[in-house]
């Protein structure tokens, strides 16, 4: 399954434009999953995780298997910086780091880095 959070609607495009159709939105963060899944989501402020995306994965994060991260390459070493602290704070593999919603090579970094993890059978 593919999570994500989306408040400009970058991630929220990057997602339409994936091969994998189970998806969920972390809206307020009480969302509950019972599968594994794979996060994708924005940074926000000076490199942080949304608090939205924060309270998700406090009550999910054992389902947690790989991030992804959107943020805007002007913050330098912030830059999707939220992919990096979820990834080493659940000790999962952070696939990649895309700017905006994406272009078509990271889609394609994007999804072989899902498959590699193995979640999903061919859709």
């Amino acid at each position: 399954m593919l999570v994500y959070a989306s408040k400009t609607q970058n991630v929220a495009r990057f997602i339409q434009k994936v091969k994998y159709t189970d998806v969920l939105e972390v809206k307020t963060g009480m969302e509950e999953i019972e599968k594994p899944f794979i996060l994708v989501t924005y940074t926000t402020g000076f490199g942080e995780v949304p608090q939205e995306v924060q309270v998700f994965l406090e009550k999910n994060h054992h389902l947690l298997r790989g991030v992804c991260a959107s943020g805007n390459r002007n913050w330098g070493m912030n830059f999707a910086k939220a992919g990096t602290m979820i990834a080493q704070r659940y000790h999962v593999p952070l696939i990649h780091r895309f700017e905006l919603a994406g272009l078509r090579q990271d889609i394609q970094i994007f999804e072989e880095g899902v498959d590699q993890i193995g979640l999903f059978r061919e859709e």
